[in-house]
C-alpha cells in the first residue's frame, strides 16, 4: 500500500495504541529505572532495574512500530502478546499475593494491558496485506 494513499481505520486504530503503549512503556521504563526499588534489597532492585529497562525497549519498539504501521506484519501481534503476557503476569500476582494500594491504581493499569491487546489483534488483523506475502513476513 503506498504511503501517500489514506490510512486506513483499523491501521489508526493500531497505531494509536502503539502510541499509546510507547509512551507509557518510555515513561514508566525511564521513571522505573531512576527511581529503582529503594526499598528492598539490592537483589530486587536488579531485578525491578533489568525489567525497566526491557519496559523501556518495548516502548522504543512500539514507537518505531507505530511510525512505520504501514509496513508492520507479524511485529504488531508480538508486541501485543507481549503486553498481554506482562498483563497477566500482573493477574497472577494479584491472586497469589493480593492486589497492592491503591486497588484503582493496579486496576487501571491491568484493564488496558488485558484489553488493548485483543484491540490491537482484532484491528491489525482486519488490514489488507499484500499477496506477494510482504506485509505477512514484515
Amino acid at each position: 500500500m503506498a504511503s501517500t494513499s489514506p490510512m486506513l481505520v483499523s491501521q489508526r486504530v493500531v497505531q494509536a495504541c502503539l502510541f499509546l503503549l510507547a509512551a507509557i512503556a518510555m515513561f514508566g521504563g525511564t521513571l522505573q529505572m531512576y527511581l529503582g526499588q529503594p526499598t528492598t534489597t539490592a537483589r530486587l532492585d536488579n531485578v525491578h532495574r533489568f525489567m525497566a529497562g526491557v519496559y523501556l525497549g518495548m516502548g522504543i519498539i512500539c514507537f518505531w512500530a507505530a511510525r512505520t504501521i504501514r509496513l508492520q506484519g507479524t511485529l504488531v501481534y508480538l508486541l501485543a502478546l507481549g503486553v498481554l503476557l506482562a498483563g497477566s503476569g500482573r493477574l497472577v500476582s494479584m491472586s497469589q499475593v493480593g492486589l497492592p494500594e491503591p486497588a484503582a491504581v493496579w486496576l487501571g493499569y491491568l484493564i488496558p494491558e488485558l484489553l488493548l491487546p485483543l484491540v490491537i489483534a482484532v484491528a491489525h488483523a482486519a488490514r489488507p496485506t499484500m499477496r506477494s506475502g510482504a506485509l505477512d513476513d514484515a
